[in-house]
């Protein structure tokens, strides 16, 4: 009975530092993964924070150089007096389909409300700079992938959809229009009443200025390049 309680007691030794051993090798070896940060809406904790103070001072700015009280944004964008005061106070990380609704209250391109202005001649944006933005419930994801100042009405971004991932998109305004080319997957993209079914390597161009409507009806990830241009008026 000892020499077999000597022998559990040295295999759960054993198997023990087996587990230790194998915890640590996982923390030594986990911040090695590079990973392109994401976050829910504007929400987690890498880059989110930063993003939503820029939106609110972005907001702010805007704001105040139209002249434009809370309410008379409210009324604008679609967007209740509350809402907008918790996001321009920084107390709230707004989702996509927020952000989309101020940016056209206030009548300016959405990356005016989410970038930082630079004036070189020469801009570079890294993968990992630019901190993905996502639907509400997470099948959904935006990266602006055009660098702040690039061009004052064109915008490009890479959309990911997950399998029945659907986006609904408010107007863009008067003469803006949208060119979607499918890199991988499967998309419909409906324009009022038009459906149109797109596969890898297909191009839609449309005009924006009206409800339009992404869903990734398939069972893998869909993922397309997307290129907004604003109107003048």
């Amino acid at each position: 009975m000892k020499a077999l309680a000597r022998a559990s007691i040295a295999a759960w030794t054993m198997g023990s530092s087996r587990i230790a051993r194998s915890g640590s090798q996982a923390r030594q070896t986990s911040p090695r993964t590079a990973r392109r940060p994401t976050v829910e809406g504007l929400g987690d904790d890498v880059g989110a924070a930063e993003l939503a103070r820029r939106v609110a001072a972005s907001l702010k700015r805007h704001r105040a150089e139209r002249g434009l009280s809370l309410d008379e944004l409210a009324v604008s964008s679609g967007v209740s007096r509350a809402a907008l005061s918790q996001i321009e106070g920084a107390r709230t990380n707004p989702t996509i389909g927020l952000v989309w609704k101020i940016a056209i209250g206030l009548g300016i391109p959405f990356q005016a409300l989410i970038g930082a202005e630079d004036d070189k001649q020469s801009r570079i944006l890294r993968a990992g700079d630019a901190v993905p933005l996502r639907s509400t419930d997470g099948r959904m994801e935006s990266r602006l992938v055009s660098p702040m100042g690039s061009t004052d009405r064109i915008e490009i971004y890479e959309l990911r959809f997950q399998p029945r991932g659907l986006h609904r998109s408010e107007p863009h305004g008067t003469g803006a229009n949208e060119t979607v080319i499918v890199v991988t997957g499967a998309l419909r993209i409906t324009v009022r009443d038009e459906k149109h079914d797109l596969g890898a390597g297909d191009t839609l161009y449309f005009q924006a200025d009206s409800v339009h409507s992404y869903e990734n009806r398939s069972s893998r990830e869909s993922r397309c390049i997307d290129v907004i241009a604003y109107g003048r008026g």
